[in-house]
This record gives C-alpha cells, structure tokens and sequence, in this order.
C-alpha cells in the first residue's frame, strides 16, 4: 500500500475541481467602480449634430420632424402648441413608432438659451437619439 508524505492514502484522496471565484469577484469590483466613476464624466452635455451650412441639404427616408420656438418661449409642432411641460410624453408617443428618432429644432434668434436648453432635455428624455438645429446660410454683406 503506497502512502503520501502526509501519511494518507492515494486512493482515499479526491482532488478539487472547484473554481475560486474570488480574484473573479475582486476583478469585477474593480470594474465596477471604475465604470461608476468615468460615466459621469462623459455625459456632460446634450449632443447637438449641427448642419453644414454650405450644404445644400439632408436626405431623409421619412418626412422630418421639425419643431419651432418662438420668441415668446412657446413650442410648435406645424401650428399645434405644446406646452414645456407636456412635450416630453407627446413626443414619445410621436416616436414610438418611428424608425427615425431624429428632431429638427427652428429657434427664432431672439429665444433665450435656457429656454432652447429645456426643451433639448425634455426631447432627450423622451428617447430622442438625435437634434439638429435648423439654421439658414449666411448671406455675404
């Protein structure tokens, strides 16, 4: 009978087939954290693609949605008026079914910037992907 250096025998010994699961763990922790941190950091802002003005247009599969902010602060979709606070749950029900989740804004220049910046995060929040900013070409003086 053959006998191991610890006084045991080899046919009563099992070997262990379990997988330590703790630098796993240790790894994903760390992952975890790091990813916790740098996500933040890189939604700073709304993204915004602007046209090219030199363009001379966009080509689109479905007919664009455009929505226009007047002066006095009030939203358009054509000549329907939506208030601030309904625009979100209005636009995504527009969108739900829409293959194109792209807006077009038409902003009058004298619309105050908080004013743009509200309704671009109530459009964003309603699962927009994509805003663009309608502008015309500068004319040479």
């Amino acid at each position: 009978m053959s006998m191991n250096s610890n006084g045991g025998d080899f046919r009563n010994r099992t070997t262990l087939s379990e997988i330590n699961v703790t630098p796993l763990v240790d790894v994903m922790l760390v992952l975890l954290i790091i990813f916790m941190v740098t996500a933040p950091m890189l939604q700073q802002g709304i993204d915004v693609s602007l046209p090219e003005t030199s363009n001379t247009g966009l080509t689109v599969k479905e007919e664009p949605f455009v929505l226009s902010l007047h002066k006095d602060q009030k939203i358009f979709v054509d000549k329907e008026e939506l208030p601030l606070q309904t625009l979100r749950a209005k636009l995504g029900a527009i969108f739900e079914n829409r293959n194109d989740k792209q807006i077009y804004i038409q902003a009058d220049r004298e619309v105050p910037y908080g004013f743009v910046a509200e309704a671009m995060g109530e459009i964003k929040a309603a699962g927009i992907t994509g805003i663009g900013l309608v502008t015309l070409p500068k004319t040479s003086k």
